[in-house]
């Protein structure tokens, strides 16, 4: 099922512009997203392929089954509580049938949940930019070797180091297990002229190598050094560079080039959903109201310009946090939402749909 076809069977309840465009804070460029409601037919609710919800490939267009958007409502998701706040101005269709889901109806304490911590995930999200920009892994990938070190005196020395300070190649080397010592090794050097131990060197190959390589070394030699291998140090290194390379691929070449210009090193649009989250949230706890569309618009393309210090606004959305969660404490709003009411209210939408579309007028 497409959206296509949600339109073209006329099983739509609702449909507006979401995003940026309801906010009030687009920008010439910015996207369109669309959001909105249907409902299946009798036939196909009630059997084996229920389709919670419809999206498009990119997901900017996103349209859930009545079932499915109540029970989203009932957990006071932001993406579904803003439809039933959308500007006039946004609304693209909406059946009479409705008009009977107010947003107000859908208040509860569990906002502070849904809007503030996700808004907090949100601050950890441009945390993690942040460091990705400024401390960005460097081109080339670090090997086993960079995490190897050998023992000298008291102390350590890597092993790059310590074989070209001795003139050794790492072909001439050897190591073998060190019995009950995790990650600690031997180091054997074969000094002979045509190095007939045949020792196999440090690790197969130092470019794709994920571990140090074994030798068998014959009875009687010495240990040159022990060498050890920092296993959880490597690990961790191959997990950070490969999220950066990840990221690296996946981000918004156009948000991330507006994040290098504007030499904040933070990516504004993210913090601009911080505050407007928060914002809504402290809104919805002393108001029992929801703003969708932004009476902070300037603000909020404020940040989006890059007009603040990334540690101003941490700061500042941090102190805002706080105020939200006071707010929250003291507020009218119930705790959460009467779920058989809500319940009562799908009910009845739907009886009434399949009413009309059985006897239309």
């Amino acid at each position: 099922m497409t959206i296509a076809d949600l339109r073209q069977r006329g099983l739509l309840l609702f449909e507006a512009i979401s995003g940026s465009r309801a906010y009030g804070t687009h920008l010439p460029h910015s996207d369109t997203d669309l959001k909105g409601v249907f409902i299946l037919p009798e036939t196909e609710f009630y059997g084996l392929d229920y389709v919670p919800q419809v999206a498009n490939d990119t997901n900017d267009e996103v349209f859930y089954e009545l079932r499915r958007f109540v029970e989203l409502l009932l957990k006071n998701n932001p993406t579904v509580l803003e439809l039933l706040g959308t500007p006039e101005d946004c609304v693209v269709y909406r059946h009479p049938l409705f008009a009977a889901f107010r947003a107000e109806d859908f208040l509860s304490k569990l906002c502070r949940q849904s809007f503030a911590e996700y808004a907090v995930a949100q601050i950890r999200k441009a945390k993690g930019l942040n460091k990705k920009i400024n401390h960005s892994e460097p081109p080339s990938r670090k090997s086993v070797l960079d995490f190897c070190y050998v023992t000298v005196g008291a102390g350590a020395q890597p092993v790059a180091i310590w074989l070209e300070r001795r003139g050794y190649g790492a072909s001439q080397c050897g190591l073998a297990n060190v019995p009950h010592l995790t990650d600690l090794y031997a180091l054997f050097v074969d000094e002979t002229p045509d190095q007939r131990h045949g020792y196999r060197g440090l690790v197969r190959d130092p470019e794709t190598s994920q571990d140090v390589q074994l030798s068998a070394v014959p009875k009687g030699e010495v240990p040159a050094a022990y060498l050890s291998f920092n296993r959880n140090g490597y690990s961790t290194y191959c997990r950070v560079y490969r999220e950066y390379k990840e990221w690296e691929q996946k981000r918004n070449p156009e948000r991330y080039q507006n994040t290098v210009q504007h030499g904040k090193n933070y990516d504004a649009k993210n913090m601009l959903h911080v505050f407007r989250l928060l914002r809504m949230a402290e809104e919805i706890a002393t108001e029992g109201r929801l703003h969708v569309r932004r009476p902070d618009r300037d603000f909020l393309l404020q940040i989006r310009r890059g007009e603040f210090e990334y540690e101003q606004l941490v700061t500042e959305a941090e102190t805002l946090v706080e105020r939200v969660n006071t707010a929250f404490a003291t507020s009218t709003l119930p705790e959460t939402l009467n779920r058989e009411a809500a319940e009562q209210l799908l009910i009845q939408t739907r009886r009434a749909w399949y009413t009309m579309r059985q006897h239309p007028a």
